[in-house]
């Protein structure tokens, strides 16, 4: 993008989130450093942490959130009570994050983790390495049958980072935002997918790709949310959650409890602060990724809280110049397969079954709904990429293709009753129909 284009699109940027701001955040209460930093203290000297090792569980930098803030604070209050404090990034599927990152990530220096902070250790969590991991149990078919409505019925091995065993309490910390696989993020999903192995990860993302994001976004209690709770029952260790509600405009509340009661009240109040209604749907939606989203992998959330409100054959563009992966993971499975509808994959069981219900679930959650009959694929809207993906690939992904550089994000804004709808620092607000 020229610099030109560059300074009109940051400065629109700019101007349409301060609008949002002000809409999204009449009548809402926020909470400044000063008073989350002593709801935090007052949280935590309830709970009896005395001379116990302490891991706390936080997200990587693919979600909003005060992390510099909550670490310090945490560091604060437990330091002089536990015997040992550490942390472990909850990556789910993502990449690791180096040092220097977890560093930047906290707040802190290089010359701070020598010295201020050398007692703590930082892990990243291995997904998809077996000796990384514990088994802790089996999900039977009756219970998964149970618990997904009948949606399906199979065995499921139950496995977690095994690091939590050198524990005497967990204190999970991170944000709530509607989330495409379990409804709304948070709660025990910080351990499940956070930090757990891939037999429960793949069932679980399969099973929101069944029910379909368009029906599971932004809803509370759902069977996906019921699946990981069951599974964190299974870890035998004492659970405390720092649930957080975040915007760009900052730190709304926090709450502090077991996972699932902290889980519930930051749910009801992100169902406030994180989905907006519009009238009627847009024919093209230009979704803004910010740099936070380094691949389609996590941008893809800038399609799954958007897709709602495309009209029936309209497009939904994810704006990313900045994004050159399809996912630095499971890029290479994913450009063998493509990204298609939910009943592609049903239909064709036989030709995919051997691929990770994982990556075929962000497969249908990027292309959105649809259907397949009779060998013929058809999509209720187009899905394009606006980023430094090749055309090429693109196509062979079954995505479409825009130059990045021949958009200019200022010229699309103001253009609602045209039936053009700019979505700025996308991906973390719902949006959705009046009904």
């Amino acid at each position: 993008m020229s610099s030109g284009t560059s300074k009109l699109a940051n400065d629109s940027l700019a101007s349409s989130e301060a609008n949002t701001r002000i809409r999204r955040d009449e009548g809402m209460g926020m909470l400044n450093e000063q008073a989350a930093r002593q709801k935090i203290l007052d949280g935590l000297a309830r709970v009896d942490f005395a001379q116990q090792k302490v891991l706390a569980i936080i997200p990587d930098r693919t979600r909003t959130c005060p992390m510099p803030l909550l670490f310090q604070t945490v560091v604060d209050a437990l330091r002089s009570r536990v015997k040992q404090l550490d942390f472990m990034i909850a990556l789910g599927t993502h990449p690791a994050m180096s040092v220097s990152a977890i560093q930047q990530w906290v707040g802190i220096s290089a010359e701070d983790a020598k010295t201020r902070y050398r007692s703590i250790q930082f892990f990243n969590h291995e997904w998809n390495n077996r000796d990384a991991l514990q088994q802790i149990g089996t999900l039977s078919a009756e219970e998964i049958g149970q618990l997904t409505g009948g949606l399906m019925r199979e065995d499921v091995d139950v496995s977690i980072n095994r690091h939590v065993f050198a524990y005497d309490r967990l204190l999970m910390i991170g944000p709530t935002f509607p989330h495409e696989v379990v409804g709304f993020s948070g709660g025990n999903k910080y351990l499940f997918p956070g930090i757990s192995g891939p037999d429960v990860l793949n069932m679980f993302h399969w099973l929101g790709a069944l029910i379909t994001n368009a029906e599971i976004i932004g809803t509370e209690d759902t069977a996906v949310r019921r699946v990981i709770n069951r599974a964190a029952a299974m870890v035998a260790i004492p659970k405390t959650m720092i649930s957080l509600v975040v915007s760009k405009a900052g730190l709304h509340d926090l709450f502090i409890d077991t996972p699932e009661a902290a889980y519930a009240k930051a749910a009801a109040l992100s169902s406030r602060i994180h989905i907006r209604t519009v009238q009627k749907p847009f024919n093209t939606v230009l979704s803004l990724a910010p740099t936070m989203y380094a691949d389609i992998w996590t941008a893809g959330k800038c399609m799954y809280k958007l897709e709602r409100v495309v009209a029936d054959g309209g497009e939904l563009i994810i704006y990313a110049p900045h994004i050159q992966d399809v996912s630095v993971i499971h890029g290479e499975t994913i450009e063998a397969i493509g990204y298609h509808v939910r009943d592609y994959f049903v239909k064709q069981w036989d030709r995919f079954k051997h691929i990770p219900r994982g990556v075929l679930a962000h497969s249908t959650h990027v292309r959105g709904a649809g259907n397949f009959e009779n060998g013929v694929e058809r999509p209720r809207i187009g899905v394009t990429l606006a980023t430094r993906i090749p055309a090429e690939i693109c196509r062979a992904i079954n995505l479409g293709y825009r130059d990045p550089d021949q958009i200019n994000v200022a010229a699309w804004e103001g253009q609602e009753d045209e039936g053009v709808l700019v979505v700025p620092n996308a991906g973390e607000v719902l949006y959705t129909i009046a009904r």
